[in-house]
Order: C-alpha cells, then sequence, then structure tokens
C-alpha cells in the first residue's frame, strides 16, 4: 500500500486517493500509511461519525423542550445515538444569564431529521403522542359567564342604592 492510499475504516478494503468515501458501505475513508500508532479521535469527531447525512439537511426546526441544560443533553445523546445532530439553544423568555445550567431550552434539529426526531423522543417517553391544541372556548359557556357577572354587577349596584337610599 502507497503512503496516500486511503481504507475504510469499517471494512478495510483500500481505495484510490481521489476518492472519499468506501464504495462499499459508505463510510469516509482514512490514510493507511498509519504504522501502528492509533490516531486520537476528539470527542468532536466521534460525534460527527455518529451522524447520518439524510438527518442533516434543512432549517432548524424545535422538536422538543427540556427543563434544564442536563435534561437537554441527554435529549441530544438520544438523538446522536439515532444519528441525528441536534443543538439546544435557551428559550425565549427566560430571565437567567446563558452562563448558567438554569432555565428551559429548546432542541432544533434539521428539517429532514424532525419526523425521525419525533420518533425517538416518543419512544423514549420524552415528548406526548397527542400534544393538545390551544384550548377553544365553547361559546355558551361563555355567553352563560357573562350573563352572571352582569347579574352580580347588577345585584351588588342594587343593594347599593338600597341601603344608601
Amino acid at each position: 500500500m502507497a503512503d496516500d492510499a486511503l481504507v475504510c475504516p469499517s471494512c478495510g478494503e483500500s481505495h484510490p486517493s481521489d476518492e472519499r468515501f468506501c464504495r462499499n458501505c459508505g463510510m469516509p475513508l482514512v490514510h493507511a500509511g498509519r504504522t501502528g500508532e492509533e490516531e486520537r479521535v476528539t470527542a468532536a469527531q466521534e460525534r460527527a461519525r455518529k451522524i447520518k447525512p439524510q438527518y442533516s439537511e434543512g432549517d432548524l426546526v424545535r422538536v422538543a423542550g427540556a427543563r434544564h441544560q442536563a435534561e437537554a443533553e441527554l435529549v441530544q445523546g438520544l438523538l446522536l445515538e439515532e444519528g441525528i445532530p441536534s443543538m439546544t439553544r435557551r428559550s425565549a423568555g427566560f430571565d437567567v444569564p446563558d452562563m448558567l445550567a438554569a432555565g428551559p431550552r429548546d432542541i432544533l434539529v434539521p428539517a429532514s431529521g424532525a419526523a425521525a426526531a419525533r420518533e425517538v423522543l416518543l419512544q423514549a417517553d420524552l415528548l406526548e403522542r397527542d400534544r393538545p391544541g390551544p384550548a377553544v372556548a365553547n361559546p355558551g359557556r361563555l355567553l352563560i359567564g357573562l350573563l352572571a357577572a352582569i347579574a352580580l354587577v347588577g345585584v351588588i349596584a342594587w343593594l347599593g342604592t338600597e341601603i344608601l337610599g
């Protein structure tokens, strides 16, 4: 093998230096010229190897919320195990400095991975199956409440005039 030859880290097949991905399994190729020394893999590289390309396209979409940073990191870990990239951001309207771990977080994923992320979170019971929509007031109950309030104000006004008059 030449020093500039590339091999697949998954199946071990050799490839010419102008290729970047394995023809058999699609893994990114690495240089074959290493003599016994293991190349150190950083945490960021390890995370990047887990991400599935089909889940990394599109705008960021909110798929879940977390109560604090630790919970957000747990959700991110679950998504990463399934190959779904994610990021967190502090939820709007919470007044705590960003350096603190307290406060709600939004979990964001690329649009192509949103459905898969929701399915993973449903399986982990971190998301409700049927999220209730906004509460719609029943018009009949609203009318009855309004009439009761008007009647109460009328009785108080009548009592006030009887006592003073």
